[in-house]
């Protein structure tokens, strides 16, 4: 029987009778040229990809229909008509994976056929991977046994906590289902393990923090990482769209930031405030850079400032306990045995280890604080202010479904008027002084 053409959908393929006796029926999609279906005499219905190569013909397969959705068949059918038009014959390729492959050569596959052609985060695919996984890399994937990926995660979670032991779950799951996917004969074994209940964080920066947050940062000597974190905090962007801010991306007409893609791979347009133009127009003047966050020791831009974030934090924290009355002597007393004014690392650990000795609790102060933080700070105001959440979503790039509609009707004014009034109590709060 001829090879017959018929656009594939699940009720013309559930309706396809049983070859003859002894037969196999072939069907090729109207859609995806190179995708097959074959039906044997007891009904079993396969996809199969049939192209040629070099004039000779290759034919492979991809699996059961009941296994495979249309449209996923589809998506692999090009995948592997891909790689022949390269010159690859995809059942050898196949076979390699079939045979046993290391963890290490798997993950390499893995980043280079997937993470870094699929996802915007590949790289934290390949550091967290290497980081925590590297002793894997010689072993054989079937090797690696659930227990062991369980006594992971535990381990992972006491040491770094339960979202980052999460999320190396998840990828252990990715790299083991690519591997099936791809031929490999064996299981996964992050299988079936329950990930560790995550709370959502709502931490901000209070209003009666915000003063030593602000003398912490007047203080620091990183001019550039003082005003990404002050555009941070202005802005409510994401850290990474921060730091990549370019000069060209800035209307200052219009007084708006256009980010050309946000996580959800999205642009957005931001309205700044007149604090965040300050910083902007302040910021260049002193710069021809591409980047309005300019490295000092590359062409790029500046990287995650994690060094002057901690002496922030800590000069703040110092600080922080210092304005409280029955907190104040013991930094007085720390700040005589050290010898040291300065509200460093230093001053931070001995004031840790005096508190510790006299049994002194002491209250957590700004330490807490992670950059991402400073996003829902700005949040946190435009609510004060009396924004409704749909405003705060709009200048914060959140996507939902039930906000998706109103996001379409509002302009940015409304957004801008937000902005302007938290980024205005903010810069009150913080520069009021802690008597202000």
């Amino acid at each position: 029987m001829a090879t017959q053409q018929i656009n594939f959908t699940k009720k013309t393929i559930q309706e396809l009778p049983e070859a003859a006796k002894g037969k196999r029926d072939q069907y090729q999609d109207t859609r995806t040229k190179a995708l097959r279906l074959e039906v044997t005499d007891k009904g079993k219905k396969t996809y199969k990809v049939y192209r040629k190569m070099n004039g000779r013909p290759i034919r492979y397969t991809i699996g059961d229909v009941q296994d495979w959705s249309i449209e996923n068949a589809r998506a692999k059918a090009e995948e592997v008509s891909a790689l022949i038009s390269k010159g690859i014959n995809p059942n050898v390729e196949k076979q390699r994976v079939k045979a046993e492959i290391t963890f290490g050569d798997m993950f390499k596959d893995y980043m280079e056929r997937y993470s870094k052609k699929h996802k915007r985060s590949w790289k934290y695919d390949e550091r967290e991977v290497n980081k925590f996984l590297k002793h894997w890399f010689s072993r054989k994937l079937s090797s690696i046994h659930r227990d062991e990926v369980l006594r992971l995660h535990d381990k992972i979670a006491a040491d770094n906590g339960m979202y980052q032991a999460n999320r190396l779950l998840e990828r252990i799951r990715a790299i083991y289902n690519k591997a099936i996917e791809w031929g490999w004969q064996g299981s996964n074994p992050a299988q079936g393990i329950k990930k560790f209940k995550e709370k959502s964080r709502d931490r901000f920066i209070k209003p009666s923090e915000l003063p030593f947050f602000f003398e912490a940062l007047n203080e620091e000597e990183n001019e550039t990482a003082c005003d990404y974190l002050l555009m941070s905090l202005y802005t409510g962007a994401r850290k990474s769209n921060v730091l990549s801010m370019r000069w060209t991306e800035i209307d200052f007409q219009q007084s708006e930031w256009r980010i050309p893609e946000t996580k959800n791979g999205e642009p957005l347009t931001i309205a700044l405030s007149n604090e965040a133009l300050d910083i902007l127009n302040r910021r260049q003047r002193k710069t021809n850079q591409k980047w309005v966050f300019h490295s000092d020791k590359t062409d790029g831009h500046l990287a995650d400032p994690k060094k002057a974030w901690k002496r922030i934090l800590t000069n703040a924290t110092i600080k922080f306990w210092q304005a409280h009355e029955h907190i104040a002597p013991l930094i007085q007393e720390a700040i005589k045995q050290t010898d040291n004014i300065k509200y460093d690392q230093s001053l931070y650990a001995a004031i840790e280890t005096l508190a510790k000795k006299k049994k002194f609790e002491l209250p957590t102060g700004l330490m807490d604080i992670r950059i991402h933080d400073l996003r829902r700070t700005l949040g946190s105001f435009q609510a004060a202010a009396g924004a409704n959440q749909y405003i705060i979503g709009k200048s914060l790039g959140h996507k939902s479904q039930q906000a998706t509609a109103v996001y379409a009707r509002l302009d940015l004014d409304p957004v801008r008027e937000s902005v302007q009034l938290a980024s205005s109590a903010i810069s009150s709060a913080g520069n009021g002084g802690r008597n202000g």
